[in-house]
């Protein structure tokens, strides 16, 4: 058997697993919600047909999605994506300038050790008189809490390039782009993907938290509150068991860019 043929293996092995696992999960949740018998906690059965006639039920024109999934999910993802992608581009910016320069980094370090300790639903009186209910106050929502871990992550991985590149790369009289896009990024490309990874998941839940708030007329959170003031135990949970999706479903995409981008081997 080929070094391949093992790995292709083991892979089969490890998914065949983890969906058995999930799969013991959901049955074990069926069996106690048909004993249990409570109006709370549906059996997993009625939610995924819940799920299915409320968001994914539509003509094929529209992707199978009806319209309350056009109205609701999609802004959701708009938010998460807009707040995501501005944050990822200013905490590698950011991280790679303070990363180049130890004496920034330590100036800068308490600040952001302070910044990135503050609850973002705390901020939400500033952001509310700063930006008002609405889009721009979600988006400094998603943005505040996820800039940080990239941010940091990155200048760390900055920190971190072996200085005999940096020596050689001297001697090279690389330029500063040179520098930059063939030592520093390669160098810090790692921890940026794992402060990639934690800004994902921050930034769908404060997607979720941005929307709880009053203003909000569209999205998933809206959904979640809308559905508890209307006692809509199964919408409840369809919107649980979505957002668990999502979650899934987007760190799995990132995690084959990563090892697109850096391969199976190397440590993330």
């Amino acid at each position: 058997m080929t070094r391949a043929t093992a790995a292709r293996a083991t892979a089969a092995r490890g998914a065949l697993l983890r969906w058995t696992v999930l799969a013991a999960a959901v049955a074990a949740w069926q069996l106690a919600a048909h004993t249990r018998d409570s109006i709370y906690f549906p059996p997993p059965h009625e939610i995924a047909r819940h799920t299915y006639d409320l968001w994914f039920s539509g003509p094929v024109t529209h992707v199978f999605l009806t319209t309350a999934a056009i109205d609701n999910i999609l802004p959701s993802l708009a938010r998460m994506a807009t707040g995501f992608m501005i944050a990822a581009a200013a905490g590698i910016a950011l991280g790679i300038a303070l990363g180049r320069s130890r004496r920034a980094y330590a100036l800068c370090n308490p600040v952001l050790q302070f910044a990135r300790a503050v609850p973002p639903p705390a901020l939400v009186p500033v952001f509310v008189v700063v930006f008002d209910f609405g889009t721009p106050m979600q988006l400094a929502s998603i943005v505040f809490s996820a800039v940080w871990p990239v941010l940091i992550n990155t200048a760390e991985g900055a920190r971190n390039t072996d200085p005999l590149r940096l020596e050689v790369a001297a001697v090279l009289r690389l330029t500063t782009a040179e520098r930059l896009w063939l030592l520093l990024l390669p160098s810090a490309l790692p921890r940026i993907f794992a402060g990639l990874r934690l800004s994902l998941s921050l930034s769908l839940i404060l997607m979720v938290f941005s929307e709880l708030l009053p203003g909000t007329a569209n999205g998933i959170g809206f959904t979640l509150t809308d559905a508890q003031s209307r006692s809509d135990l199964l919408t409840v949970w369809a919107a649980l068991v979505l957002l668990g999706a999502l979650g899934y479903v987007l760190n799995t995409g990132l995690l084959a860019v990563e090892k697109r981008l850096l391969g199976r081997g190397r440590p993330a």
